[in-house]
């Protein structure tokens, strides 16, 4: 298990917090973390963090502007964040009771978790090219950002969006963001597995080749024996 668990750095006194002073809550959520004030994780500055909050705060709010349901309390619980990257995602729902479980791909190039613990959030590694550890029906909503671009040349698309089917609850909804041509071919898989969705512009405007999917898990059974003796007769 050695070889697993990162070492708090040493100090030189009793009275240095080992890792950095953390703020408490509910500052702590927008404060800059201990890990990129040293400038311990490559290319994120104190500057750039703030910049990444206030870019999600932003998102959020075209996010709830297309789907009114996000803002109204209690329609979705619990979240997921299938690529996580700083957690902004969650720290722009704060205000709403929810439960975001922030995921850093093990494929990405930069490990950001520690970020995210030290937000106060929660969050876990996870390839999706394998099925992630959880119970069937979990999630009422799920954000995909970047997540087929990231995995265009590991696995394929139907295998990640299966499981994603999987985990999510019947009328659950999912947020897709990612080029526009990786859209659409997202968008004739998803009709294909009875998903309600449609494609709609960046927040910043239609000239962005960026787009979001907004999709709906529409909640259907399949025909009963008698039905289908009725339609194999008509």
């Amino acid at each position: 298990m050695e070889i697993c668990l990162t070492k708090l750095p040493e100090v030189s006194n009793d009275q240095e917090t080992a890792g950095g002073r953390l703020s408490k809550w509910p500052k702590r959520l927008n404060s800059v973390p201990p890990r990129i004030s040293r400038g311990t994780i490559k290319g994120v500055t104190a500057k750039a963090f703030q910049q990444n909050t206030e870019q999600w705060k932003k998102r959020i709010s075209y996010y709830k502007s297309v789907n009114y349901q996000l803002g109204q309390p209690g329609r979705y619980r619990n979240l997921l964040d299938m690529n996580a990257y700083l957690g902004g995602f969650a720290s722009a729902l704060a205000d709403l009771p929810v439960w975001v479980m922030n995921v850093v791909p093990v494929d990405v190039k930069v490990n950001t978790l520690g970020v995210i613990y030290e937000r106060g959030l929660i969050g876990t590694y996870q390839n999706w090219c394998e099925a992630m550890s959880t119970y069937p029906r979990t999630y009422d909503l799920i954000h995909a950002d970047s997540v087929f671009s990231l995995y265009k040349d590991r696995c394929g698309m139907e295998n990640i969006l299966l499981e994603m089917d999987r985990i999510l609850r019947p009328e659950g909804s999912v947020i897709f963001r990612d080029d526009v041509d990786t859209l659409v071919t997202i968008k004739r898989i998803t009709d294909g597995m009875e998903w309600d969705s449609r494609i709609v512009d960046h927040e910043d405007g239609p000239l962005e080749r960026e787009k979001l999917l907004f999709a709906v898990k529409k909640y259907w059974t399949a025909p009963a024996a008698s039905d289908q003796e009725t339609t194999k007769t008509s």
